[in-house]
């Protein structure tokens, strides 16, 4: 696996790649960074390009300063920009939670630049847009974290306390099986969550977000393949919330897992390699 450093939009992206083939992209979620694709890289990385970057303000990528940094439309033009440097053509995207919620807006604003899109637990961003203004009191339950990091300095010191601990809990509380990742592979958050800025950074994504929820480009029907794998078991979005995705997709298939939680690639990898497989394979 080779570790890289690539200019985008701006700003200085890590990246770790593995594989030749057609290129496949993974985009992580909040509390993670590339290192979240662990269980996949390898796997894919035997039949595809798999490149999987540290997102804006994660890990050893830039950090820039102000909550606009951060809104959609930038973090959407980081991977477009991304994929046009790497890329020869059209790529697969695949991404979990913030890294799903930007592949929604990469392949309805960039569209000639996504062969094939895979979703993991994340709705598609107008849905979500709907669970939080409309009168989804369940949905208000579950993100109340979203709210708690609108404020100013509090989350960052209230995590920042033990990062140790704070990632332990996180993953058991998430995961299906109430287990947290073994010590070693905690102590990898700790040392990407220890970079300077970092908290502050990858919590600028929710305030970014609340701050500007009119959508990107959603009106649009994506045209290309698309695949959601949705964890029953998560307790950060409900599964009513991936119940209109085909009115947002014109090709969707979707696959509920019953067994796994929100960070479904590390619950089950082994149902999501063979999907992501599968689907990467089909005409």
């Amino acid at each position: 696996m080779l570790s890289k450093f690539i200019e985008v939009n701006g700003i200085r992206l890590h990246y770790v790649e593995e594989g030749t083939g057609d290129l496949v992209i993974l985009l992580h979620g909040f509390p993670e960074f590339w290192y979240g694709w662990r269980k996949q890289i390898p796997v894919l990385g035997q039949h595809y390009r798999v490149v999987a970057p540290d997102m804006r303000g994660y890990n050893l990528s830039d950090k820039p300063k102000g909550i606009a940094q951060y809104k959609m439309d930038v973090l959407a033009k980081d991977i477009a920009e991304l994929i046009k440097q790497l890329g020869n053509g059209k790529v697969i995207l695949v991404g979990h939670d913030w890294g799903a919620a930007v592949s929604w807006a990469v392949a309805a604003i960039y569209p000639e630049l996504i062969s094939r899109l895979v979703i993991l637990n994340v709705p598609h961003q107008a849905e979500m847009r709907k669970a939080l203004l409309g009168f989804n009191v369940a949905q208000w339950a579950k993100s109340y974290y979203m709210f708690l990091f609108q404020l100013p300095r509090i989350p960052e010191w209230f995590i920042g306390r033990d990062l140790a601990k704070t990632f332990r809990n996180t993953f058991a509380s998430f995961s299906s099986k109430g287990t947290a990742p073994p010590d070693d592979e905690i102590q990898e958050y700790v040392k990407a969550y220890s970079q300077p800025g970092a908290l502050t950074a990858t919590i600028n994504y929710y305030r970014a977000a609340l701050r500007d929820m009119k959508g990107t480009a959603e009106s649009e029907i994506l045209q290309m393949p698309v695949l959601m794998i949705w964890g029953e078991q998560d307790k950060a979005l409900g599964k009513e919330l991936t119940y209109n995705t085909k009115d947002h997709c014109a090709d969707l298939e979707i696959i509920y897992d019953p067994t796994s939680g929100h960070f479904i690639q590390s619950d089950n990898p082994e149902l999501v390699n063979s999907k992501l497989l599968e689907f990467f394979a089909k005409n």
